[in-house]
């Protein structure tokens, strides 16, 4: 396909999350910005994503634009039906009620089970998205590129291999390695894939599909979250499993593996126009972020003092994202005068224990299991420092909302979290580029020397006003990912040429 610089590019950002209305973490909040940052910057963009019981509420007015009777196999018929967001920028929403109304989440019951049909829910959106990027697509609208996002999607540039004559180049995003969707081979058939498919070179993956492993095997471009993520993966640490496959795409051609460093969508997420925090507030007049660590302390009952440095922590409640280092290093951080507020939910263990810790320390810890949008907003503005010591990350986004809020975080340097947290020391200080403080190796004890270097700061006024301001100076927005991705859609077109 010939391209142009200056043609109006067409991509279409298949995803089984976007927030407000479907959302488990991160991706959810990168397919609401991204989409709209690539429409901003010019670019045509049509969103495919599963008609949840929520989106078919938001939006009654969707307008059907075509039926698929016979997506392949076992797959069930499906309705795509269209609502236009802002210029440039459409949903295309998958109505397909046996396969997606339900109640629960968007993977898993309301017992927290995976759906059984997983695999025929996530291949139906997989099978459209080649379908509509496909020279047989029904629509009178046809991507330039297809992109593809985690495993719920990964399948569709296998179907492009499989099933199709001729289709739109193919990005696949990992925005968690750790989550492949991963299913019995016997599923092959009923997802409407070729026997030539059930191969080391194809879908297979010891002896089961994978959908996250087609989309590596067959997308043109693959990407990470950002660059020190892209690097991770491609070792048996971090690879779970398909490190090699990795390391085949990214030293094959150059350019096959990329790290784009999220970004954050600064209309919800701007300290001086947030309307969910007690006072807003910018580089300037930091002096009124002390107003929002009053009312969060007053909020959660937390007995705050001017020498009393201010934990804050959001994030999943798992072991991936540190939550076990916090609450072994409680006892100590209490000790240090510190108050800890967590907002999360996970696993069921780590949260008995938050709450256990809550329950015995009144005034000093708070724990809030579940999550409340406003109250994420207001710890970002209030807290004096946000904890996240992921044991691995492969972006992160709360640091970079801390950042954007004046809140030093405290991080363990990896994935993400190395590319946008720079250790504070007395020469990144000098050089204006300190900006949070950053530990190595995911213990307890690393994890509390950090905070103690953090709080040595936190009583250095003047030092710690030049690492909020460090923090706050940088664009956090998704224009600088808008324009890395526009020039990876091009490379692409310019490849297949």
């Amino acid at each position: 396909m010939a391209v142009s610089e200056k043609a109006p590019l067409r991509v279409l950002f298949a995803t089984p999350e976007v927030a407000p209305w479907v959302k488990t973490g991160g991706l959810g909040d990168v397919s609401a910005a991204l989409p709209a940052a690539l429409a901003e910057a010019g670019i045509e963009v049509r969103m495919l994503v599963p008609a949840y019981p929520a989106l078919v509420a938001a939006f009654p007015g969707r307008i059907p634009l075509v039926q698929v009777e016979r997506p392949g196999a076992e797959l069930l018929p499906a309705t795509i039906s269209c609502v236009a967001l802002q210029p440039r920028l459409e949903l295309l929403l998958v109505e397909c009620p046996a396969y997606y109304e339900r109640h629960g989440g968007p993977y898993q019951d309301r017992s927290g089970r995976d759906w059984p049909d997983n695999a025929l829910r996530f291949g139906l959106l997989s099978r459209l998205a080649a379908l509509l990027a496909s020279s047989e697509t029904p629509l009178d609208w046809r991507p330039d590129v297809l992109h593809c996002n985690d495993w719920q999607t990964a399948l569709a540039p296998a179907y492009l291999r499989y099933r199709h004559e001729a289709g739109a180049a193919s990005v696949t995003t990992i925005h968690n390695l750790a989550f492949q969707g991963l299913f019995p081979m016997a599923r092959i058939h009923a997802l409407d894939l070729p026997v030539a498919a059930m191969t080391i070179e194809g879908v297979e993956f010891h002896g089961r599909i994978s959908f996250l492993k087609a989309g590596l095997q067959h997308s043109d471009r693959l990407t990470t979250v950002s660059p020190t993520y892209a690097r991770e993966i491609c070792e048996p640490e971090h690879g779970f499993g398909l490190d090699g496959l990795l390391r085949h795409r990214r030293d094959r051609r150059s350019g096959d593996l990329v790290g784009i460093l999220n970004g954050i969508d600064t209309r919800q997420w701007d300290p001086a126009t947030d309307r969910s925090i007690a006072a807003r507030y910018g580089a300037r007049s930091l002096a009124l972020k002390q107003l929002n660590r009053a009312a969060l302390g007053e909020r959660l009952g937390l007995a705050l003092q001017a020498d009393t440095p201010l934990l804050g922590m959001i994030s999943r409640i798992t072991r991936q994202k540190g939550a076990d280092l916090v609450i072994d290093a409680a006892p100590e951080l209490l000790a240090r005068g510190a108050r800890v507020v967590v907002l999360g939910s996970g696993d069921a263990d780590l949260e008995a224990r938050w709450r256990a810790l809550a329950a015995a320390h009144p005034g000093r810890i708070a724990a809030r299991i579940g999550f409340d949008e406003a109250l994420a907003h207001l710890i970002e503005a209030g807290a004096d420092l946000f904890l996240m010591p992921s044991r691995f990350e492969p972006c992160g986004l709360n640091q970079m909302y801390s950042l954007a809020y004046g809140t030093p975080p405290v991080v363990r340097a990896t994935g993400g979290l190395a590319d946008t947290v720079v250790d504070c020391t007395p020469r990144t200080l000098a050089d204006g580029t300190a900006n949070g403080f950053a530990f190595g190796p995911p213990t307890t004890e690393a994890l509390l020397a950090a905070v103690d270097r953090a709080i040595e700061a936190w009583r250095e006024p003047a030092t710690w006003r030049r690492l909020q301001r460090n923090g706050m100076a940088r664009d956090w927005g998704w224009g600088p990912a808008a324009r890395q991705y526009a020039d990876l859609y091009r490379s692409c077109l310019r490849a297949g040429q």
